[in-house]
């Protein structure tokens, strides 16, 4: 258990450099541990949270982002040309991360195609699913897991991924989004413990214990960045005690069927357009027009302080982006926020008008 996704996104880029240096070495011996990290480059969506581009920059990584296709997710074939590219410039691939769920649609990357190529590669394939991992506790969501194989039919299928796991070597997810943990409480998994313990691994005197060395006790300390770790399981434990299966698949339901909704409200008027493929809790959308027009309805909007938007960038286009977040939202505060928007937007192309 992590506080955030972009800790377990860091944690894993360090795994699979120590694991690629090692492996490397063993080939050449000569190589030193700063020539080869040299070499090594790191893959990523262009549509991934800023956290993992942030993990290459702390790692000392180079990270290349790679294009997506129409639906901003990214497909085997443009991780495949990059890698045979750097390959031939005499670069190691060593890490990809995949996205279930981007920050800026919610879109997601294609497992099935992805994996066989990074199992291929010897490629650490990391999987963040901060925001969308909630969801797969509901059997109608498991499909976006293709890949990753969670194959148990209740709540455990998200706590039982290690044992699962078919392409991926890391996997992580955020309670502390859709399923009502209070922040901060972020899922990880890995396929092999001993990647992780092995680049993190110290043992000086004074941390040293009778048990360590027994298999009775695990040593968080040697799967982290930190020696002390909090205990967020146990929020986490009393939050699925609280709500049970159903209830925290009643509650993820409810958030993808307000924004259903909302996106019902922005099809009827044909001044906006649907910009993303609404699949969870957000949707994206903007007023036909310039993106000058969507910054400044975008400024107005907020302004009100009635409501918040976060906007995103999608194909060049200025996007606006409604995300159903709260427990307590329903489909009157959807309605309202609807009619709010309408009302700005209204206003502002009488004034452009003019």
């Amino acid at each position: 258990m992590r506080g955030t996704a972009s800790e377990a996104t860091l944690v894993a880029v360090l795994a699979a450099r120590s694991k690629m240096v090692k492996q490397v070495q063993a080939d050449h011996p000569e190589w030193t541990d700063v020539h080869i990290m040299s070499k090594l480059v790191a893959y990523t969506s262009n549509q991934a949270h800023s956290s993992v581009e942030r993990a290459g920059l702390i790692g000392g990584m180079r990270m290349k982002k790679l294009p997506t296709d129409s639906k901003f997710a990214v497909r085997g074939e443009s991780l495949r040309k990059v890698i045979e590219e750097d390959k031939a410039a005499g670069l190691i691939p060593f890490f990809f991360c995949a996205t279930l769920g981007t920050t800026p649609s919610c879109a997601f990357d294609r497992i099935t195609e992805l994996g066989p190529i990074c199992n291929t590669e010897g490629i650490w394939m990391h999987i963040d699913a901060a925001y969308a991992g909630s969801a797969f506790i509901c059997p109608e969501f498991r499909p976006l897991l293709d890949g990753v194989e969670l194959m148990t039919s209740n709540l455990a299928a998200i706590f039982t991924y290690a044992h699962q796991a078919k392409f991926a070597d890391s996997f992580n997810f955020n309670p502390h989004k859709l399923l009502l943990v209070n922040f901060d409480c972020s899922a990880m998994w890995v396929k092999k413990r001993a990647d992780i313990i092995g680049a993190f691994k110290m043992d000086p005197l004074y941390l040293k214990h009778d048990h360590q060395e027994s298999g009775l006790v695990t040593d968080y300390r040697h799967w982290q960045i930190p020696l002390g770790r909090r205990f967020r399981s146990l929020k986490l434990w009393f939050v699925l005690r609280m709500y049970g299966r159903q209830g925290l698949q009643q509650h993820i339901r409810k958030q993808v069927a307000l924004a259903k909704e909302f996106e019902s409200l922005v099809l009827e008027d044909e001044r906006f357009e649907i910009c993303a493929e609404v699949v969870l809790g957000l949707v994206c959308f903007r007023l036909k027009g310039s993106n000058d027009l969507n910054e400044v309805l975008l400024k107005r909007i907020n302004s009100s302080r009635r409501i918040h938007l976060v906007p995103c960038q999608l194909a060049g286009q200025f996007v606006l982006r409604l995300a159903v977040c709260a427990r307590t939202t329903e489909s009157r505060h959807i309605r309202e926020a609807w009619t709010h928007i309408t009302q700005l937007a209204s206003k502002l192309l009488h004034e452009n008008q003019h």
